[in-house]
């Protein structure tokens, strides 16, 4: 589906991530860890089309992603930040529907289907009781469920989120967890920065690892994700261990 084949990324004569390659199955979840500044972001940029692809290729479908225009790119792939306050005091509902900007022509307001939609994502991640409440004086986790439903109501085949896990709680980190293995089993395919380990062995398809600007790992959360791996990328001692509980096998990366 989403081919990252041989990419050079950067700012100009900047190389940040050179002769990175991999690719992104419909409907699976990659993790990607990596200390920070190594350069997740301007990855996530480049994708996005945000920064010039210095070399290689990103192709979705087996079409080069350059050719996109803007409007079409954001009908492909949407993009979910790390929660925010905008400035001004937005309804819930309101926020939302500005997903919709790639289907509404210019000049023109949200549709009645379109408010239809923004309210059916936020059923979706389970808050659509909040539609009528201020973006501005709802708690952080609920935040990033209202960012990740206007992501969805842009109708993208791929959500790209930055960290979305940074700065909530232990409860909505589980919340934010739940969505999205829920959204990958509905097909989506999603891209997602963490540095918590253990998120990436309770959701991901594959975990990518940034090591430097030219050596990156690629595999499934057990099998690349080793005590080894965890010192060289973040210069901590740390030991992963499998748990066995009574309900299932889950794995853990504690300090040392």
């Amino acid at each position: 589906m989403l081919e990252i084949k041989n990419v050079v990324c950067g700012y100009k004569n900047n190389v940040i991530l050179s002769d990175i390659s991999f690719g992104v199955n419909k409907g699976s979840i990659l993790s990607i860890m990596g200390a920070n500044g190594i350069g997740k972001t301007t990855l996530f940029k480049t994708i996005l089309g945000h920064l010039k692809l210095l070399d290689g290729e990103i192709l979705l479908h087996g079409k080069a992603m350059k050719s996109l225009t803007s409007k079409e790119m954001a009908k492909q792939i949407a993009y979910v930040p790390q929660a925010h306050i905008p400035p001004f005091p937005f309804k819930v509902i309101d926020v939302v529907a500005m997903g919709r900007t790639s289907h509404i022509s210019v000049f023109r307001s949200p549709s009645k289907k379109d408010m239809q939609i923004a309210q059916e994502c936020l059923n979706t991640v389970n808050i659509l009781y909040l539609q009528e409440k201020s973006y501005t004086e709802i708690s952080g986790g609920e935040r990033q469920l209202v960012l990740i439903a206007r992501a969805l109501a842009q109708k993208s085949e791929i959500l790209i989120m930055d960290e979305p896990t940074a700065n909530l709680d232990f409860g909505n980190q589980t919340r934010i967890l739940d969505q999205i293995r829920a959204l990958s089993k509905k097909g989506l395919t999603i891209i997602y920065t963490t540095h918590f380990p253990e998120h990436a062995f309770l959701c991901s398809s594959q975990v990518l690892v940034i090591k430097g600007k030219k050596e990156f790992v690629i595999g499934s959360a057990s099998e690349i994700i080793t005590s080894e791996l965890i010192k060289e990328v973040y210069q901590v001692d740390a030991l992963v261990k499998e748990i066995k509980l009574d309900f299932k096998t889950v794995k853990i990366c504690v300090p040392q």
